[in-house]
Parts: C-alpha cells; sequence; structure tokens
C-alpha cells in the first residue's frame, strides 16, 4: 500500500467526545507532558509517541482513543512545542520531534 494513498486517522465517535470531555484540565495537561515525554530530539513516528504517552497513563484517563492523543500532538505543535513532519492527520505518516 502507498503510504500517500492511507486514509486519515478515523474521526472520533459520539462516545468517545462524550468521554474525552470528561477530562480536567490536569488530565490534559497530564496527557501532554506524557506525550513531549516520549518525544525526543530526533523524529519519532507520531504513533510511536502516542503509544508510549498511552501506555504511562493508561490508569489515569482509561478509555481515551489514540486519535485525541494524535490531536493533542498536532496542538502541541501548533504551540511550538513539538516541530512535526509529514502528515499529521496520519499518525503513521508523521513524525515529531522537541524543538
Amino acid at each position: 500500500m502507498d503510504f500517500e494513498d492511507e486514509a486519515p486517522d478515523p474521526d472520533l465517535t459520539a462516545d468517545q467526545r462524550r468521554l474525552i470531555a470528561t477530562l480536567s484540565p490536569r488530565h490534559i495537561q497530564n496527557i501532554d507532558q506524557a506525550l513531549l515525554s516520549a518525544a525526543g530530539s530526533h523524529y519519532r513516528k507520531v504513533a510511536f509517541v502516542v503509544g508510549m504517552a498511552m501506555s504511562k497513563l493508561e490508569h489515569l484517563v482509561a478509555g481515551i482513543p489514540d486519535g485525541y492523543y494524535a490531536r493533542r500532538v498536532a496542538a502541541l505543535v501548533g504551540e511550538g512545542k513539538l516541530v512535526s513532519q509529514g502528515d499529521l492527520k496520519r499518525m503513521r505518516n508523521s513524525e515529531v520531534k522537541l524543538p
């Protein structure tokens, strides 16, 4: 399969959005910190960074989908806390690192 032909990451379902809406600012801060700590000084696949963060937080924010973590990665890129290359709408085809 050609990676450019791969579909973007799926949208969040209504149930997932309801669960995400229950996250406190502290939970979001914990997610962001876990994502930043999983990133390094060299580019890493967003899927890897998301997986590492999810494994660290599975006991604190159980059930939050990887798509939300990927959206937080994009937000961190937008804030200048991470730099990226590739298409952030496809976490397997994009990479991030610390600035």
